[in-house]
């Protein structure tokens, strides 16, 4: 069965994920390629071979010879696309974040159970990195006893924008470790504290974050989005008898003239380029048969991690540790 996609969002990651639903995995094939920009649109559209360009995303996601939906587009326009989808009863890979809002990813998942079923499908693709697979595993295999503490960082090279800010670096970078935390200690956070420090010029400094779970974990979360360097993602779970610590993927090191160096990535596509194949194998099975992936994030996921990120901004302008208050998860949404 082939699943005939509507790509909504022509930027970097629609663009990202038309090409490996058109050359990285069977089972896909763009249809339609949705963009405010119809000559942006209509670069990627003939890149992958898709049958047409349109500017109105809710139109591409009712049309009859779209069976499935990829919401690549702004921020702002996840929630209510996500909404559009669900009322279409078409499946939706939809990039994170759900909404920045909580109050708004409730309307989502209130919208999904009233239909009875799950329909989206959230792009928190690091629970599909081999990293965070194996973690997961043994600690679920109790190789390293109960867990007590999971550490972890998040560097970019730069901020994607001027006037980025470190309230920012929490709703929009660390949400990604907010729930690929969440996943693998499966437990939810009892509370948040945020702290900032002081760089020498105008760029926005690291948010360093302690998260108290309902377990009895510590985690800590830095994001550091002006490092310079290169992109970098690392981690360490430890527990009471051992501990797995991330190994970044690196295909060389050069020895040469008394130095040793290894190259790194500018930004997060080649790191996770074999989760994203998976994350999309998963939803392109998910459209076909209704069945929910086993490890993929969910709305009430998106909501999770939202509700996190609220209470952490609170904490990084009010200078104080701050509860995470998310009620109890409904059956619906139970694994």
């Amino acid at each position: 069965m082939t699943i005939r996609l509507a790509i909504i969002g022509a930027g970097i990651m629609g663009s990202d994920h038309a090409r490996i639903f058109t050359s990285e995995i069977p089972g896909g094939r763009v249809q339609v390629v949705c963009d405010a920009s119809p000559e942006r649109a209509a670069v990627l559209a003939g890149s992958v071979g898709a049958a047409d360009v349109m500017t109105d995303p809710e139109a591409a996601i009712r049309r009859a010879d779209v069976d499935a939906v990829v919401v690549a587009s702004p921020d702002f326009t996840h929630a209510p696309l996500s909404l559009a989808c669900i009322a279409a009863g078409k499946p939706v890979l939809c990039e994170k974040p759900l909404s920045q809002s909580s109050a708004e990813c409730r309307q989502v998942t209130a919208a999904e159970m009233a239909s009875g079923r799950r329909w989206v499908q959230l792009g928190f693709m690091r629970r599909y990195d081999q990293s965070y697979v194996e973690m997961k595993a043994a600690l679920a295999q109790g190789r390293i006893g109960r867990a007590l503490m999971m550490h972890n960082f998040h560097r970019n090279v730069e901020t994607p924008a001027a006037d980025f800010t470190g309230a920012m670096a929490i709703t929009n970078s660390a949400p990604h470790e907010f729930d690929v935390v969440r996943h693998v200690l499966g437990t939810e956070y009892a509370a948040i504290s945020a702290f900032q420090p002081q760089r020498s010029d105008a760029r926005v400094a690291p948010v360093v974050m302690v998260l108290e779970t309902t377990g009895g974990q510590l985690v800590t979360i830095e994001v550091n989005n002006n490092a310079a360097y290169g992109y970098d993602v690392r981690g360490e779970l430890v527990g009471e008898t051992g501990s797995v610590q991330m190994i970044a993927p690196g295909y060389s090191r050069l020895d040469a003239a008394l130095t040793q160096s290894a190259v790194y990535d500018a930004d997060w596509r080649g790191r996770y380029a074999e989760a994203y194949r998976r994350q999309n194998r998963d939803f392109l099975r998910f459209a076909a048969t209704g069945e929910f992936p086993v490890i993929a994030s969910d709305c009430w996921d998106g909501l999770a991690a939202a509700t996190v990120a609220e209470a952490g901004v609170r904490a990084l302008t009010e200078s104080r540790r701050v509860a995470v208050e998310l009620e109890a998860q409904p059956d619906f949404y139970a694994r």
